[in-house]
């Protein structure tokens, strides 16, 4: 029984995270261009900033037209995951009819 509940947990399909894949054909030297393994090429560029810098970037820069999504997943890749509330504005849903 333990050995059943085990896999079952264990067995459960992580979603693979939404990163935005960036126009290669305008902007060839984008810091969000990902590799074939999904890793950024750029990652220096975003570790180098500050906390307060990248959700400036995020918020106001290069990084505002992304879906929370996006900015989410992009977050969470480089460990700064404390972010997430002051980049990813709360959506409010309207009220059921």
């Amino acid at each position: 029984m333990l050995r059943l509940a085990t896999r079952l947990a264990t067995s459960r399909v992580i979603p693979m995270p939404r990163f935005y894949k960036p126009d290669l054909t305008t902007d060839p030297n984008s810091p969000f261009v990902r590799d074939a393994a999904d890793k950024l090429v750029r990652r220096g560029y975003w570790l180098d900033m500050t906390d307060r810098s990248l959700v400036l970037a995020l918020t106001t820069g290069i990084g505002a037209s992304l879906t929370n999504d996006e900015k989410r997943a992009h977050l969470t890749d480089l460990r700064r995951e404390h972010l997430i509330d002051q980049v990813c504005p709360q959506e409010i849903l309207p009220p059921e009819k």
